[in-house]
C-alpha cells in the first residue's frame, strides 16, 4: 500500500467509516494496525454480498417492486454521503452488503472522495408550497459546493462519462451509478458494457441507454424506464440528481408509493436465513467486477509527498492516524483489541498486506 501511494486512500476510507453514522452505511467499531496489516473492525453482515445473492436470482435479477425498494436505501445512504460532504464514486453491487435484516449496507470506501467544505442544506420549497403528509426537500448538492475532481477511478461498467473524458467530475458520477445499478437490478446485466474495456468506454460515451424487448426479457413500467433514462443521461448538468442532489431523485415519479421515513422498518425482499448464524451465506467465490485507479497505476514506485515522509523514513509511521485509540462497545462491556475475538460474531474484521488493497 505504502509502495501504491494509497496510503491517503486507506485514512480516508477510515475516516469515512469512522465518521458515518447512518443505517445502510456499515458501521466501524475499531481499525488498528499491525506489523503487517491493516484491519476494520465493522459490523457483521450474514447476508454477505448484494452482487451474490443477485446470482442466485432467476435471471440474477429482481421484480421491480424489489428493485425499488433497494433503489430507495441506496439513495437513502448517498443522499447521507453527500450531506458529509463525501462522493462515493464506486457504488456496485460489490460494494453493497446485506444486514442480517436484509437492509442493504453499502461499505468500501477506499475510492471515496472528501469534498472542499460546502454550504450548509438548504430547504427547498415547491409553488404549491409543502403538504402536511409530505417530507421537507432538502439541496444536498449544496453541502458539496460543485466540488470537482479529476481522478480516473470507478469500476468499468459504471464509469460516468465525465470521468472518461477526464473533464473532471462532481457527485453527479453517484446518480450515473445508480442509474446502472438499477438497470442491473432489473435485467441482470450492465446496460454498455463492451467486448473489452475500450469498447465499454466507448458505449458509453455514444450509445443510448436500451431495454431488451425480446421474449423472457422482463417488463418493466414506462415510469422505471425514465427514471434509468434521467440517471443515464450523458450530460451530467441534465442529469437527474445534478440540480438539488436526492431530492431530484427521491421525488421522481417512480418513487412516488415509497415511505422515506419508514425505509428501515419494511421488511425487505431478501432476508438472510437467520438459521445458519454467522455462516457465510453470499461470500462465494463469483467473479466480480474490478475498480479502476487509474491515477494510482501511474505513481507506481513514486516517493510519497504532500506533507508525508518518504518510505525510507524508518521513524514515521503513515498509518499512525489509521489506529482510532477507541475500545469497541458491545451491549454494556467495554472490550479491548486484546479480546477482539470474542466480538467476532458481531464484526467483519477487513484486512490486508500493506503492499496490498483492503479488500473485504
Amino acid at each position: 500500500m505504502i509502495k501504491r501511494n494509497k496510503i491517503k486512500r486507506a485514512l480516508a476510507e477510515q475516516e469515512i467509516l469512522a465518521t458515518s453514522n447512518h443505517p445502510f452505511i456499515v458501521t466501524l467499531y475499531h481499525s488498528f494496525q499491525s506489523e503487517d496489516h491493516l484491519y476494520l473492525c465493522m459490523e457483521y453482515c450474514s447476508g454477505g454480498e448484494f452482487f451474490r445473492a443477485l446470482q442466485t436470482r432467476p435471471g440474477k435479477c429482481v421484480l421491480e417492486d424489489d428493485a425499488r425498494f433497494y433503489a430507495a436505501e441506496v439513495t437513502a445512504a448517498l443522499e447521507y454521503l453527500h450531506l458529509m460532504g463525501f462522493i462515493y464514486r464506486d457504488l456496485k453491487p460489490e460494494n453493497i452488503l446485506l444486514h442480517q435484516s436484509g437492509h442493504i449496507m453499502l461499505s468500501d470506501f477506499d475510492l471515496s472522495k472528501q469534498s472542499d467544505p460546502g454550504g450548509v442544506p438548504t430547504m427547498i420549497v415547491s409553488r404549491g408550497g409543502a403538504s402536511q403528509n409530505s417530507l421537507p426537500t432538502i439541496d444536498t448538492k449544496s453541502c458539496i459546493a460543485n466540488f470537482r475532481t479529476n481522478s480516473f477511478v470507478g469500476t468499468e461498467e459504471y464509469i460516468a462519462p465525465e470521468v472518461i473524458k477526464g473533464c473532471g467530475h462532481t457527485s453527479a458520477v453517484d446518480w450515473w451509478t445508480l442509474g446502472i445499478l438499477v438497470y442491473e437490478m432489473l435485467y441482470g446485466i450492465t446496460p454498455f458494457k463492451g467486448k473489452s474495456r475500450n469498447c465499454t468506454f466507448a458505449n458509453i460515451l455514444k450509445d443510448d441507454v436500451g431495454f431488451p424487448e425480446h421474449p423472457g426479457s422482463p417488463s418493466i413500467s414506462n415510469v422505471c424506464k425514465s427514471l434509468i433514462r434521467k440517471l443515464l443521461v450523458k450530460d451530467e448538468n441534465r442529469r437527474l440528481g445534478s440540480r438539488a442532489g436526492a431530492s431530484d431523485v427521491k421525488t421522481h415519479p417512480f418513487f412516488r408509493s415509497t415511505q422515506w421515513a419508514l425505509l428501515r422498518h419494511m421488511r425487505p425482499p431478501m432476508v438472510p436465513n437467520a438459521g445458519k448464524g454467522i455462516d457465510a451465506v453470499n461470500f462465494r467465490s463469483v467473479k466480480e467486477s474490478e475498480s479502476v485507479d487509474i491515477g494510482a497505476a501511474r505513481v507506481q514506485g513514486v516517493p510519497l509527498n504532500s506533507n508525508l515522509e518518504t518510505p525510507g523514513d524508518k521513524d514515521f509511521d503513515p498509518f499512525e492516524e489509521f489506529n482510532s485509540g477507541l475500545c469497541i462497545m458491545t451491549a454494556t462491556t467495554t472490550i479491548t483489541i486484546k479480546c477482539v475475538k470474542t466480538i467476532r460474531p458481531k464484526t467483519l474484521c477487513i484486512s490486508s498486506p500493506r503492499g496490498g488493497r483492503v479488500k473485504e
